[in-house]
This record gives structure tokens, C-alpha cells and sequence, in this order.
């Protein structure tokens, strides 16, 4: 069994949880540094902001307990929530519109430690 030690989440990310789920998921379950050279080396719009929140919850670890290895730290969970839509309104032919959508998500990440 493994206890969670801290948590961060990222709101109101420009991009749509679907492609955001795509990188989620290759960094669940893996330890923090291996999780780290995963999303440097994916070449994916959300992996950038990912792997600043991965740095973000390390960051909490550290700060509530300063005596945890980070080495020792996974990905206990992690997922990808829809957040509101931005509705716009693009010019089509003969005077009609055609309606946008602008996705965007809610990232949650939550690290464990091995007991």
C-alpha cells in the first residue's frame, strides 16, 4: 500500500482533455524521474504544462516534509477533467456563422511513496 503525500491540480488549461488524457496517461504509475524524461521528451502541448505541475507537487512534497527523497515519490494518480468552453463565432459563406468551441481542462496529480 502506498500514502499519498501531496497533490496540485492546473485549472483552466487551454486544450481539450482528450489530448491532455494522452499524456496523463503515459506517466501514471511511473516514479517521478522517470515520469520527468517521459514528458521532456513527448512532443504534445499539454506534456509541457504536465511536467511543470509534476514539478510543482515534487515541490509540496519537499516543502511539507523535508526529510522525503524525491527519487522515492510516483505518480500515485492522476487525471484529466473537461473545464468550461469558450464560445466564439467564426464568419462562413453567405453570411452565416459557424460557432467555436475552445476547449479547455482541469489536471489533477497526486503523489504516493512506497511504504
Amino acid at each position: 500500500m502506498s500514502a499519498i503525500v501531496s497533490s496540485a491540480t492546473i485549472r483552466h488549461l487551454r486544450g481539450s482533455a482528450q489530448k491532455a488524457r494522452l499524456v496523463v496517461d503515459l506517466i501514471r504509475g511511473k516514479r517521478v524521474g522517470e515520469a520527468q524524461w517521459v514528458l521532456a521528451s513527448t512532443k504534445k502541448y499539454a506534456a509541457a504544462h504536465i511536467k511543470k505541475l509534476l514539478d510543482s507537487v515534487v515541490a509540496n512534497a519537499v516543502d511539507r516534509n523535508p526529510e522525503i527523497n524525491p527519487d522515492e515519490l510516483f505518480v500515485h494518480t492522476a487525471f484529466v477533467d473537461e473545464g468550461f468552453r469558450m464560445k466564439r463565432v467564426r464568419p462562413a459563406p453567405q453570411g452565416r456563422a459557424y460557432r467555436v468551441q475552445k476547449r479547455t481542462c482541469h489536471i489533477t496529480m497526486m503523489l504516493g511513496m512506497e511504504e
